[in-house]
This record gives C-alpha cells, structure tokens and sequence, in this order.
C-alpha cells in the first residue's frame, strides 16, 4: 500500500549558474534520513505521487526540477531558451549544489527511468555523499538503448513508428531520428516545434500504453510541458547524455560498499531487461528484484509494492 500523499514543508528556487534557477521541495521528516528523488525524462519533472513510496515518518525527501523543466527557469518549452547548459554533468554539479544548500551530508539517491542514469553517474562521481541507491526502470543511456527506443521498438508498433518517422521531412527518415526531431523542436516557429513534441509524445505513448493499467498523465495536454520535454529528450539523446557508451559499467566499481535494490519489469519494453542485467552482472552486490508482470510504470500495484519493500528495507540496511 502507497504512504499517505503529502505537501512539501518546504521549497525554493536555488541559483546553479549560467542563468539557471532549480525549483527545489522537501517533504517528510526534517529530521528524517534524506532520500534525493531524481524524476525521468530527462525533462519530465518531479511528481508528488513518488513521495509515496517513502514513510513520511522515517524519510526526509528531496525533489527538484533538472534544467529546463517543471518549476525551474527558464523553461525550456521556449525556443529562445539555449539548452548548451543542460548537460548531465551540469546536472551533477547542481545536485552537488543543492544538498550542500540544504545541509545534507549523505543521502539515498532513487532514479526511476532516466533519473537511474543520472543516479548512477551522479553516484559515481560522488560515491561519499551516497548511502545507498535505489533503481526503478533501469536505463544507463547508452547509445544502443537510444537506437532501440527510436528504432528497433518500431517492429512492435510498427503503425505509430510509421507515423513517427513521417513526420520528419523525407531525407532524415532513414538516418537518425533523434537528430531530425532535435532539430524539428529547436525551430523558432510554434506551428513546426509543437507538432514535432506532440509527434515524439504520440510515439512514446505507444509503449508506454502497452500496459493496459497504464495512463498518460494529464500534463501530456499541456503543448508547454510536452514541448520542453520533448526538446530535453532529444537534448540528451542527441549527444549520448555526453556519456561514453560503458562509461557507468566501466566505473562501476567505485560503488562498492553502496547497497543498491534495482526493481525492473520483466515486459519492460521502454527499458528493457537486459540493462539491469548486465548492470547486476558488473555489481554482484547490487540486488536485482524483477517483476515477472509489469512493464516501465512504477505506479502500476506490483512495481509499487516491489519500490515500497525495497523503501522499507532500505531501514535496515542503512543503520542511524
């Protein structure tokens, strides 16, 4: 059963540099463990329903909102807005910002979808300040997971990839898709970069849908969010996350020590199995839990019920 829905205690807008302003909540315990909430997309936004996998009562949590998206500014739904200052690596050095901001000596880091990519090198990079890691929806952001969301996906929706693939101008179709639409949501007139986030969007939703306890959320109506997410997206598909392709495989070793639960859907097509495989295959310490009925929603009963054991055991592992 998911803990109580609860408001944040507080929140704020932290100042990181090049212009940009983070949007920053905590919620819980003040005085509770701090967990740092690291939202997917990239560019989607941190939701109040994640804070519902975590007891109130034990758990301080910590949300913002990466570069670009959600509360923070500027938003990147602009086109004017120059998205070279949102970077992984920026986002590192924010993260490193905000828990120096709020005090926190060490925390749980949780990623679900693009935020376990995130954790994971944010986790590499500062493996002192993390006590100890929890993955939903395991993605490492490599090139070959790129091609398979925007390619290799398309034999199981053959239709809407069709459509996807259409919607960019003829002489990109059987190149990258990433790169067309970058440049599509980069165009200054509203009439071509709105048509090409909801176009990215329409094609998501087909995977995301395969599930048929799955919904949308109610911001995919809103041309403002869809836009800036989809720019993000295809900001960081773009350029690889300026990640190497094994990079966070190769430096896994500097995790040792850190207990990690991995929780993955075994029909996970958006994210598929094998990343957390041959991450569990690289971290013998890090549990892998698969969920034999559930595919990249962690709101769906049987992912959340796995997400809140893992919480709850997160307790004992993590002695205060």
């Amino acid at each position: 059963m998911l803990y109580p829905d609860i408001t944040p205690f507080d929140e704020g807008l932290l100042e990181v540099g090049d212009g940009q302003r983070i949007y920053w909540m905590q919620s819980g315990n003040p005085r509770g463990v701090p967990v740092l909430i690291l939202h997917g997309g990239p560019g989607s936004g941190s939701s109040a329903g994640t804070r519902r996998y975590f007891d109130p009562q034990y758990y301080r949590l910590i949300q913002f909102d990466q570069r670009g998206c959600g509360g923070s500014l500027p938003h990147a739904s602009e086109p004017v807005v120059d998205l070279a200052a949102n970077t992984t690596w920026h986002t590192i050095a924010d993260i490193e910002r905000l828990r120096l901001r709020l005090g926190v000596e060490r925390w749980i880091v949780f990623g679900n979808s693009w935020g376990c990519t995130l954790a994971l090198a944010y986790a590499e990079t500062h493996p002192r300040q993390v006590e100890g890691l929890l993955l939903v929806g395991v993605t490492m952001t490599r090139q070959s997971e790129i091609d398979w969301l925007y390619q290799g996906l398309g034999r199981f929706f053959p239709e809407e990839w069709a459509h996807f693939r259409a919607a960019v101008p003829e002489v990109d179709r059987s190149s990258n898709l990433v790169a067309a639409y970058y440049h599509l949501l980069r165009d200054p007139d509203p009439a071509i970069h709105v048509k090409a986030a909801t176009d990215w969007h329409q094609w998501e939703a087909a995977s995301i849908l395969v599930d048929p306890r799955e919904t949308l959320s109610p911001r995919w109506s809103d041309p403002r969010y869809l836009t800036a997410r989809a720019r993000i997206i295809a900001h960081y598909f773009h350029h690889l996350a300026w990640l190497e392709e094994r990079q966070i495989l190769r430096d896994i070793h500097r995790l040792a020590g850190i207990p990690c639960t991995m929780i993955q859907g075994r029909m996970d097509l958006e994210a598929p199995l094998v990343t957390a495989w041959e991450l569990s295959q690289a971290w013998p310490e890090a549990e892998l839990v698969i969920v034999a009925n559930a595919a990249h929603s962690p709101a769906v009963a049987e992912m959340a019920a796995a997400i809140i054991r893992a919480t709850d055991g997160l307790r004992r592992d993590i002695k205060r």
